[in-house]
């Protein structure tokens, strides 16, 4: 059964990909890079980087299950991976992505996000979180679900639709700034961005993590 606290909670998992891996990734994607000409429309869009480097991050995330399960404990799997790219002046907004249908299957109850590279400046990801009573809707899942009962659920909420604007309520803001090498899980109900590249590029390496 999954507890709420799970799609609340964070972890890091330091060294999940070795220096080595971090290389071959990295030439696997400007391979790849060169050979689409995929250029993002805009910063929250990703691509699915080739077999190659979704196997080097399938095998690390195998590696790093144990130490997730300990605050993931119904965590069973990823998704795909998506890559994105950012430039000077990109961001991503405020937004949280909710549970959606509480009774798919598999279901995701976090987010998994790998920054193969940091910007000189700017373009750090944040947490933010809110006691606000907006950001919760007043339903909660049937029996059916996995969900343990009483479980509250956020609304989906992005730049362009939600019930409120999340810049509008009051917020405490958590930047993090892992060491290289560094994967961050954070559970799908929290609210997350990531602020304005301000000089070099982003690149960054996200999944679900399913239950």
């Amino acid at each position: 059964m999954i507890h709420m606290t799970e799609t609340l909670a964070v972890q890091t998992v330091e060294d999940f990909l070795t220096a080595d891996e971090t290389a071959e990734l990295t030439k696997i994607l400007d391979e790849h890079l060169a050979t689409t000409g995929w250029v993002p429309v805009r910063p929250s869009e990703g691509t699915t980087p080739p077999d190659a480097a979704q196997a080097v991050l399938n095998g690390a995330m195998r590696r790093a299950l144990p130490a997730l399960r300990r605050v993931f404990p119904s965590a069973s799997g990823t998704d795909p991976w998506l890559y994105h790219d950012l430039k000077p002046g990109d961001k991503i907004r405020p937004h949280v992505h909710g549970v959606g249908d509480p009774q798919a299957r598999p279901q995701r109850i976090a987010r998994v996000a790998f920054n193969l590279q940091d910007a000189e400046r700017g373009g750090e990801f944040h947490l933010d979180t809110y006691s606000a009573d907006a950001l919760w809707s007043d339903t909660t899942p049937t029996a059916e679900s996995d969900y343990a009962p009483g479980t509250r659920l956020v609304h989906e909420i992005t730049a362009r639709s939600g019930p409120v604007q999340l810049d509008d309520l009051p917020h405490t803001r958590w930047i993090c700034s892992p060491p290289p090498g560094t994967t961050v899980v954070y559970g799908t109900q929290l609210v997350h961005g990531v602020l304005p590249v301000t000089e070099g590029r982003v690149r960054k390496l996200i999944t679900n993590l399913l239950a």
